[in-house]
């Protein structure tokens, strides 16, 4: 008589379960498939609430509501160096939630080669087991040494770099910052595409800021502006000067300017545009 009562409400909690756990759609998707080692490995998770009730996604360290497994093509998992700390998340039903995540930040993507990544969702509910997402495919390249300079920094030595990176259709320039003493890139980002029947001009200033004017367009260049500590810390655009192309001109003080360009900027461009687009569109300047 109370065999029976507890065999219903186990087989009742397995139902509410499988029943939860089937009314949830995920997928996985990255920001794109080729990455230069050491840039961020961009993962976009979404989830969609099929359950008619809102859900509360939440984990703790041993059991995180959202996991990630990375294999390299041989199939050997990649071991993770970060832990999970996503939080907890309510999804009301009928609503979907995409949460972006930095592989990065979770394992060890410095090595060149081909890899797959899934997640795993766990429902409420669920302490081990989880649904599996789809795979992705993305390979990772090391990009090729275009220039490099050491820089001082409080008291610690950083490499400046800019890579190339050849894709399908255009090639990339790529800033790199990476710690002399391990060897680990701090920071790897794009910095656009390149025209390089024009060789980038790159330089460093008196408070250890990598400057980089490469062209974009037959007409316009970009002027990037790099700290050692990994970050943009502005992006300009000019147009060539009335002598020619601009270049990269460093004072007595250290500082470094562009000369010979007109300075672009393309929001100010636009509004002007916009406006002389409202402008013609007046009944007054309408054709009789």
């Amino acid at each position: 008589m109370i065999v029976r009562p507890l065999f219903r409400l186990c087989a009742l909690l397995v139902v509410s379960a499988v029943a939860a756990h089937a009314q949830i759609a995920t997928s996985l998707s990255l920001t794109k498939k080729q990455f230069v080692a050491g840039e961020p490995v961009m993962a976009v998770v979404t989830i969609t609430n099929h359950a008619g009730q809102e859900l509360v996604f939440k984990g703790d360290s041993r059991a995180p509501w959202l996991d990630f497994v990375v294999k390299r093509d041989s199939g050997a998992p990649s071991i993770p160096s970060g832990r999970n700390a996503f939080g907890s998340v309510k999804i009301p039903a009928g609503q979907s939630m995409s949460r972006q995540v930095n592989l990065s930040q979770l394992f060890p993507l410095n090595d060149q080669g081909n890899f797959t990544v899934y997640a795993v969702v766990r429902t409420p509910g669920q302490a081990t087991e989880g649904f599996v997402t789809n795979r992705c495919w993305f390979n990772i390249t090391g990009g090729r040494p275009y220039w490099t300079q050491k820089v001082g920094v409080k008291g610690q030595t950083r490499e400046l770099r800019v890579l190339t990176y050849a894709g399908d259709q255009s090639t990339q320039l790529y800033a790199q910052v990476v710690d002399d003493r391990t060897g680990m890139p701090i920071s790897t980002f794009s910095l656009g595409d390149a025209l390089m029947f024009r060789k980038p001009q790159i330089t460093v200033d008196g408070n250890q800021v990598m400057h980089v004017l490469f062209l974009i367009s037959p007409t316009m260049y970009t002027h990037a502006l790099v700290g050692a500590d990994g970050k943009l810390v502005k992006r300009e655009f000019h147009l060539r000067g009335a002598q020619g192309d601009p270049q990269l001109m460093t004072s007595g003080t250290g500082a470094v300017t562009v000369a010979n360009s007109l300075p672009y900027d393309p929001q100010a461009a636009q509004a002007e545009k916009s406006k002389a687009r409202k402008a013609t569109d007046r009944p007054g300047n309408a054709a009789q």
